[in-house]
């Protein structure tokens, strides 16, 4: 989760260092540093908090040569401490990294009894000591040594102090890539980072080391020979990941949202009907199987929930969603009829990446619903169907969300149509509906902008808000739920309508906010009388609906009116306004919107 910069150029290395670790500054924030190497040895400055602070001492240090690396880090081992951030250094190498050494305190205590002393709490000062004791000279040969030491995740940047021209890289279970440019070179964990100078790049694979030169880039595999990749281009444009005037990353990916939507429209819709040949599916590959499991974690799960509804109804397909922390440790029954999705953001998320090895090593068929080209997800699949939703700053997923549940949408319909449980018309009139979204949306955004921040001010007067619906609803509040609690740290609990006087509601008092959603025309009489349980037991109620529903007045005090559309295609207004209702309560109670504390952007550690 951690981000990891390195550079080797003519200019000031510090300086592009730092610009890195900015745009990176999402994936950690508890610490940060970078170590410069020229020919009197490895450098080093780090201490605690943002970016920021380690610019402000790099202004006062003479800190020159051609090679530095640098690190942003989100603490696993040990609290954040100017001791524990990265870079760690000795007089011979320096090291940045991102992931987890599993065997660290075997290989501490082995490091403690040939005399060296373990300045830190984490795991990632080992592999400096163990380069130190290793180093003959050699710095690939040493590095190969020293990795198959290691037990766990490592992406590592490393710079070496008799080596005044190179930055060094190793992967294993972490993203990294390195950029070209004729006269300059780049490692980073995000694309993002270096499109400012360039969008020409090579992903190191598993076991790679590459040796990073101003003039050249050596690339050796397992076996130590050296490796000739073909170079990958970038589609993403550099300036994107600014705010454009936004106050926050957050809103201007909330208002990018309508865009992301047309963008899938443009490329799975052809001739009024789902179609995935953009990203090379076959009809004749979807249409074989008897059953469907989701894979992903957080967002990217609640996500798959929709999709589950979907599916179910539109295909009549089984569909299995599952944490992909919980996937590889339950044993799950998997056959050759079953295709597994897989769904992530960044396309390096741990434990889905971990789960789409396992079910690639048993040889069932898999589809990624990916953000990013060529992250390591996508190298484990038969197919992948790319979001196209660009980069995604702030931490509290926005769009990417969305655009999961696009692609799901309409690839439910695809299943569907394919199953013959649906019509050509039926799928013509779904997706007909779906290509009204955007600009729905976008007047969304323009006429409940305004009420939905007056009702983040009723928010803030409660401390723990539940959030309930039936079908689709529910699983849109459990999305809800999850943005307000990640950005503004009130306890957020989403419930089931139906299930609330199954327990939860002996917690209803005047002290509790219920935001209830009724957008379901089938099961709205349902919700309805569950929502006039909660104001007869004295609960506080924020009540969205649907335009043209039937909800008594009583109801209606606290309320917001969607606009009409059909209830398939409901939930990409609702999770709009759920969205906005977290970003502004957060924004009301002056918090860090886009890094939220104790999260980052990229989970790509167990």
């Amino acid at each position: 989760m951690c981000g990891i910069s390195g550079y080797v150029g003519p200019r000031k290395v510090c300086d592009i260092i730092v610009k890195q670790l900015k745009k990176m500054e999402y994936r950690g924030y508890d610490s940060v540093g970078l170590s410069v190497v020229n020919e009197n040895g490895i450098k080093t400055i780090k201490t605690v908090g943002r970016v920021a602070a380690v610019e402000k001492m790099v202004e006062n240090a003479n800190l020159s040569g051609a090679c530095g690396i640098g690190h942003t880090r989100w603490a696993t081992h040990g609290e954040p401490s100017v001791r524990n951030a990265h870079p760690h250094s000795t007089s011979k190498v320096s090291i940045v990294h991102n992931g987890i050494i599993e065997n660290s305190e075997e290989l501490k205590k082995w490091l403690e009894s040939r005399g060296y002393v373990l300045e830190s709490e984490t795991d990632s000062e080992v592999i400096a000591k163990l380069l130190d004791f290793y180093y003959d000279g050699n710095p690939v040969g040493t590095l190969r040594k020293v990795s198959l030491l290691l037990e766990g995740a490592y992406a590592l940047g490393i710079l070496f102090y008799d080596v005044a021209d190179a930055v060094f890289a190793l992967k294993k279970d972490g993203p990294l890539i390195v950029g070209i440019c004729d006269d300059e070179k780049f490692l980073s964990s995000d694309l993002n980072a270096i499109l400012e100078y360039t969008n020409r790049y090579f992903v190191l694979e598993e076991d790679e080391i590459a040796v990073i030169k101003q003039d050249k880039i050596e690339i050796f595999g397992a076996d130590n020979k050296e490796i000739k990749k073909a170079e990958s281009v970038a589609n993403w444009q550099a300036g994107v990941s600014d705010k454009q005037g936004f106050p926050h990353f957050m809103r201007k990916e909330i208002a990018e949202q309508p865009c992301v939507i047309s963008n899938i429209i443009l490329k799975n819709i052809k001739d009024g009907l789902p179609n995935f040949s953009a990203d090379g599916i076959p009809d004749d590959y979807l249409n074989r199987f008897k059953r469907v499991c989701i894979v992903a974690c957080g967002t990217a799960r609640y996500a798959g929930l929709a999709g589950k509804n979907w599916i179910e109804k539109f295909a009549r397909i089984p569909v299995d969603v599952i944490i992909a922390s919980e996937f590889r440790y339950m044993d799950p029954i998997l056959s050759k009829d079953t295709l597994v999705i897989f769904i992530s953001q960044s396309g390096e998320t741990a434990d889905t990446l971990a789960a789409a090895r396992l079910v690639k090593a048993a040889g069932i068929n898999a589809i990624g619903i990916i953000n990013t080209v060529g992250s390591s997800i996508t190298r484990e699949v038969d197919y992948n169907i790319f979001t196209e939703a660009g980069i995604e700053v702030a931490v509290a997923s926005t769009k990417a969300y969305m655009a999961q549940i696009a692609v799901l949408y309409l690839f439910a319909l695809k299943l569907g149509l394919l199953a013959g449980s649906l019509t050509t018309g039926k799928v013509h009139f779904f997706c007909n509906e779906f290509i009204d979204l955007p600009e729905i949306l976008e007047q969304l955004f323009v006429d409940k902008e305004e009420k939905i921040e007056s009702f983040a001010m009723l928010c803030l007067k409660f401390e723990i808000v539940f959030f309930t619906g039936r079908g689709l609803d529910y699983l849109l509040v459990l999305e809800g739920a999850l943005k307000l609690k990640e950005i503004s740290y009130i306890n957020a609990q989403a419930y089931a309508a139906g299930e609330l006087k199954h327990g939860p509601i002996s917690l209803i008092t005047k002290d509790a906010l219920v935001i209830a959603l009724a957008t379901q025309g089938y099961v709205l009489r349902k919700t309805v009388s569950n929502v006039q349980e909660i104001k007869a037991r004295g609960g506080n109620l924020l009540l969205l609906f649907k335009s043209g529903m039937d909800i008594s007045e009583e109801l209606l005090s606290n309320s917001i009116k969607l606009p009409r559309v059909g209830d398939d295609v409901m939930p990409f207004l609702a999770a709009a306004v759920l969205q906005l209702l977290a970003y502004h309560v957060a924004c009301a109670k002056k918090l860090d919107v886009d890094k939220p504390r104790n999260l980052a952007k990229s989970v790509t550690v167990e």
